[in-house]
């Protein structure tokens, strides 16, 4: 007798003056703001201007989107190619299925293409997102949830997961007789609600580390990598639905495992401590003081300056960047790092903030 199961859905999407609002997209857009939310809040502490996380976000999602979609129909090919499959449905991504990995290397060459045009390295965008990264995939695996899509073998556990049987030919709605829904005769592992829970255990992880021991050159986001990658093996291994398998195993386990080794490669060679930047032309020196005239021209009707986002940085030790905070003066590197002012204790970071409209 089964005296506990978590429920699913049995709409996925719903219509609003006639435009369907999906579940999966909702998810999925969440995700991506706390993400983008998370990282404008670590590129300011580093110097980034204000909302340069959004450039960022213009290019790296589309092509993270597209990336992740491209591995999702590479390793699962006979949905749409095979037998009985409907190759219209590549299209179809609000049905779900976006691989992470082609997520990660799709959103990697648009935030390098992102890099580029704000004149920084890569490696700052990738450090400043590595917390909110985990947080984005934990909200966006809700989106399964609701499709009732990619649980785990059958299971006797208290906390189970009741599917329903979802009717395609009217996508988004379980299937129902005699007014009511199917579900599937057990009960299966929720593999989505496991990958959600690890995956705000990395953010925290990934925040705690990087706080403690202020990680550079994309060392945080490696950190990322390999405490996602350790998790999604043994998920992975639960999982029933459709998917190319090597050996037996499913091809996901040995991409992550491939992942993983890949990430602590990169974390034990590449050395450097965290990255922070000051705009490209930067002054060294103190202004010369203006010369007094004989009369005060001050506009009154003037409206105070808006500040614009340098053409390009430039990364300095912290020590330079203190002092440039406090001064807008940028020291030598041997004078600031030869004599570093005591500053008080930095404020706890957090692994998302949201931001005064002041500080726009």
């Amino acid at each position: 007798m089964t005296v506990a199961a978590i429920p699913s859905p049995t709409t996925s999407v719903w219509h609003l003056v006639g435009i369907p609002i999906r579940a999966y997209a909702l998810c999925i857009v969440l995700g991506i703001v706390v993400a983008v939310l998370v990282m404008e809040h670590r590129l300011r502490r580093r110097g980034v201007a204000p909302w340069a996380s959004l450039d960022m976000a213009v290019w790296a999602v589309p092509f993270g989107i597209v990336g992740a979609r491209i591995y999702h129909v590479i390793t699962s090919p006979d949905e749409y190619f095979g037998a009985g499959g409907e190759p219209i449905r590549v299209f179809q991504i609000w049905e779900g299925g976006l691989g992470i990995w082609g997520a990660v290397a799709g959103g990697a060459l648009g935030a390098w293409f992102a890099a580029r045009q704000l004149g920084l390295p890569l490696s700052v965008f990738a450090d400043a997102l590595a917390p909110g990264l985990p947080l984005a995939q934990a909200i966006g695996r809700f989106g399964n949830w609701f499709n009732n899509e990619l649980y785990g073998s059958v299971t006797t556990l208290p906390w189970g997961l009741r599917v329903h049987d979802m009717d395609r030919s009217n996508p988004g709605h379980a299937t129902v007789i005699d007014g009511k829904p199917v579900t599937l005769p057990d009960l299966y592992h929720p593999t989505f609600l496991y990958e959600a829970i690890w995956d705000v255990g990395v953010a925290g992880l990934v925040w705690a580390l990087d706080r403690r021991f202020k990680f550079g050159r994309g060392r945080a986001f490696a950190i990322y990598v390999m405490a996602y990658t350790a998790g999604r093996c043994w998920i992975e291994m639960l999982r029933i639905d459709e998917a190319n398998k090597l050996f037996g195993i499913r091809l996901n386990v040995f991409t992550s495992i491939v992942v993983f080794l890949l990430a602590l490669a990169y974390f034990l060679i590449v050395k450097g401590p965290r990255e922070y930047v000051v705009p490209i032309d930067a002054p060294e020196t103190e202004p010369e003081p203006e010369t007094a005239g004989d009369v005060d021209q001050i506009d009154v009707g003037a409206s105070e300056p808006v500040a614009k986002a340098p053409k390009a940085y430039q990364v300095v030790s912290e020590e330079r960047f203190r002092a440039y905070e406090r001064t807008g003066v940028l020291p030598p590197a041997a004078a600031a790092e030869a004599a570093p002012e005591e500053k008080p204790a930095e404020p706890e970071e957090k692994p998302a903030a949201s931001t005064s409209a002041d500080e726009r």
